[in-house]
């Protein structure tokens, strides 16, 4: 479980900061996303990356 938790944290992380750099403009790939320079992608990729930092967090709280 403890694991499980871990990797779906770092997961929702990792998406979470594509979308903020998408969102922003910074991150351009893919070519034909929707999302590039759309700020409403900058806040729910701000969520999801908050979201995915307490199931880290829960994960460490997890006994094995």
């Amino acid at each position: 479980m403890r694991m499980a938790l871990l990797i779906l944290g770092s997961a929702a992380v990792l998406m979470g900061l594509l979308w903020v750099g998408q969102g922003a403009g910074l991150v351009n790939w893919p070519a034909s996303s929707f999302m590039i320079d759309q700020q409403p992608w900058i806040t729910w990729g701000a969520v999801l990356v908050l979201v995915g930092l307490i199931v880290i967090a829960a994960s460490s709280r997890v006994r094995r």
